[in-house]
């Protein structure tokens, strides 16, 4: 959408502020059930990972050094988050000498104990010699990790080049206890530096502020100067090469790069300086971005410094635009602003949400309402298919079984609608943007709960101390109050028109010619076939619509057909069917595979997806792979850390025969652009 160019700013990126970041205010201990750690008895100051990269033995091997100040005497052990897939092969401690003397080292017992199924916890006993409160104390973990959750090795074939391998990690929510032993909560930050050394032709990016490259050790080597939470570190090595566009930077696969840089194009710098304008100066220096291959588990992740964007979503250029916002507004809410329990993720899914939208209104508010309007009709089909009183709904919500699980449409959509509503209390929108640029100084490099965010949205509207927030936090059921939408109406009565037109009888072809969604925006067209896929099935008039769509929709990007292809396969309308089996053979990104293999064995369509699943398996990530056997063999084990074997390629399926089909109402349905 040319709209969306508008703001023709240049970039006024700030400098950090002298003298670092200033410390946190003193609160009370919050609790974190999701790490084993005792995070409470140390102040992490640093730490530093030596790496070595191991593609043919798919491994990294080093060491990790952590300077810990204990906050108490009597601390007899450290306790760090880790996983059964990370190898520990010795820990020692180093002890400041007399005056005069060198320093030593001494050898610390370990054992490693399980936590929970996504974690362990290492307990390392520390000597009572070498634990003084307020004194920094050394600790060096030498280990070998491989495959664990947060680390992804791409053989050359999985990669969008298919020339050289690749490995990327995720640590979001709490992976990266696989990645290097950890206090693995949001509640704690810290600087790091990484040596990483790699194989010749090898390029290795960390989301750090600073980087240089040693030809002689063929090492790079990372600095983040600014404190962030363990699950922000991240790390990518494969055959990149980067283009600049501003000073910002496009990091991607050769094959991708100029595709990439077209995409974006100046945008990025234009983002970030009405973001810097809403709610003060970027303070991570570079806002680099990183296209990796269709294995990436999700659609972008806001690592400081270097957003991780999966290369599938350049078919979309506006859910990229959209994506690309979102991981711009979390430089400030997530990222310099932490949530310090995924029990209240909200703070930084919900805040960064608003701040996207609250960004994109400046340019377009029309576009701007009918994404949101999308996404809040996603989140109320959420609803509907859980029910009013789960609660997954709540936004303080237990983090149980897994934290990940809280990453869905309430943590986003719920959230975004409470702060929409905080910003509605305080009749004029600029007076909350001053409020969001306090709450970012006063916890800059902190982490909050809400009780931080409101007491300080009441100290700057005292007039609204009267109001209770708790029926928000603490109850299930959608949101409360949903922001006025009715600026997009250009943009979304076409699309409720067009609805109501494909009712139980075939409309009129007059009255269909009239839209045309080949000039439709994506998210007016993925609006009308969400609100289609509601109402599936449609025995009435599915053949008439795919005369009148299939087609158009074919040639369009993949958030359209994945939508369009979904209603092809609740319809059980067979000759639609190659247009599936196609888009399977091209897409092996979960976001795109998985909804489908849902919708195909929910109904009578299983043989055809086992016979699909049977091809393209090879060219899947085993992870993805094991997600799509589990939906094809209905299995409720857990999935297993070795690869499931190949299915053995089949012969074609015989056509199925139309059936009575399943309600899909037990239906994951799922948000298939979810960005971190």
């Amino acid at each position: 959408m040319s709209d969306l160019q508008r703001p023709a700013l240049c970039c006024c990126r700030k400098a950090p502020v002298e003298g670092g970041p200033s410390p946190c205010p003193e609160r009370c201990q919050r609790v974190d059930v999701a790490s084993a750690s005792n995070f409470h008895s140390f102040r992490l100051r640093h730490f530093h990972l030596d790496l070595r990269l191991d593609f043919a033995a798919k491994e990294m091997s080093g060491r990790q050094v952590l300077e810990l100040v204990p906050l108490q005497a009597g601390v007899q052990t450290l306790v760090l988050d880790a996983h059964p897939s990370l190898l520990v092969h010795s820990i020692d401690c180093t002890v400041p000498g007399a005056a005069g003397s060198p320093d030593r080292c001494l050898s610390l017992t370990y054992r490693l104990d399980p936590f929970t199924d996504y974690g362990s916890s290492l307990i390392i006993s520390l000597p009572a010699a070498v634990v003084r409160p307020r004194r920094t104390l050394q600790i060096t973990v030498r280990y070998t990790t491989t495959d664990g959750p947060a680390i992804w090795w791409l053989d050359a074939g999985l990669t969008s080049g298919q020339t050289s391998p690749l490995v990327f990690t995720q640590g979001h929510s709490v992976c990266n206890r696989s990645f290097f032993p950890c206090f693995d909560t949001p509640a704690v930050k810290s600087t790091y530096s990484a040596t990483v050394h790699v194989p010749e032709g090898v390029t290795v990016l960390m989301s750090s502020s600073h980087s240089a490259y040693s030809e002689q050790d063929r090492a790079f080597q990372f600095s983040m100067e600014f404190p962030v939470p363990a699950y922000l570190v991240a790390l990518v090595a494969g055959d990149l090469q980067p283009a600049d566009i501003g000073p910002s930077r496009v990091w991607a696969e050769p094959c991708i790069l100029t595709s990439a840089v077209s995409k974006l194009g100046g945008s990025v710098e234009r983002w970030l300086a009405v973001a810097e304008g809403l709610f003060g100066p970027y303070v991570w220096g570079r806002y680099d971005i990183v296209f990796l291959p269709p294995s990436f588990p999700v659609v972008a992740m806001e690592n400081p410094c270097l957003t991780f964007i999966i290369s599938s979503i350049l078919e979309s250029h506006e859910f990229l635009l959209i994506d690309v916002i979102h991981e711009i507004a979390h430089g400030w809410f997530g990222n310099a602003v932490t949530n310090a329990t995924w029990e209240e993720m909200w703070l930084s899914e919900g805040l960064a949400t608003y701040a996207q939208r609250r960004i994109t209104t400046e340019a377009y508010e029309a576009f701007t309402c009918l994404e949101t309007m999308f996404r809040l009709d996603a989140l109320h089909r959420q609803m509907r298919l859980l029910g009013d009183t789960n609660p997954m709904s709540k936004l303080q919500v237990k983090c149980e079984p897994n934290p990940s699980s809280l990453m869905n449409l309430f943590t986003y959509e719920k959230g975004f609608c409470f702060v929409s509503y905080l910003s509605h209390l305080c009749g004029d929108i600029q007076s909350f943007d001053s409020f969001l640029r306090s709450y970012i100084q006063q916890f800059q490099f902190c982490s909050v709960v809400a009780e931080d965010l409101l007491n300080l949205f009441l100290g700057f509207f005292p007039q609204l101390k009267e109001l209770d927030f708790d029926r928000w936090l603490n109850e299930c059921g959608p949101p409360l109050y949903e922001p006025d939408l009715s600026a997009g109406a250009i943009l979304t009565e076409p699309v409720q028109c067009l609805c109501e037109l494909w009712g139980e009888e075939v409309p009129e072809p007059q009255a269909i010619a009239s839209f045309d969604l080949s000039s439709w925006s994506t998210f007016q067209t993925v609006l009308f076939l969400d609100r289609l896929l509601d109402r599936s099935p449609l025995p009435q008039v599915m053949t008439h619509l795919s005369c009148c769509y299939s087609a158009l929709l074919d040639g369009m990007n993949a958030e359209v057909q994945i939508r369009w292809l979904q209603i092809v396969v609740r319809n059980r309308f067979y000759p639609d069917l190659p247009r599936v089996r196609s888009f399977l053979h091209k897409h092996t990104s979960r976001m795109y595979t998985v909804p489908l293999y849902e919708d195909l064995c929910a109904g009578v369509m299983k043989c055809f997806a086992a016979e699909v699943f049977s091809q393209t398996q090879a060219r899947m990530h085993p992870n993805l792979r094991r997600t799509l056997q589990q939906i094809l063999f209905q299995s409720s084990t857990p999935p297993s850390e070795t690869p499931l074997p190949l299915l053995p390629v089949t012969s074609p399926a015989p056509t199925p025969t139309p059936t009575d089909m399943p309600s899909t109402g037990c239906i994951s349905l799922r948000n298939v652009n979810v960005s971190a």
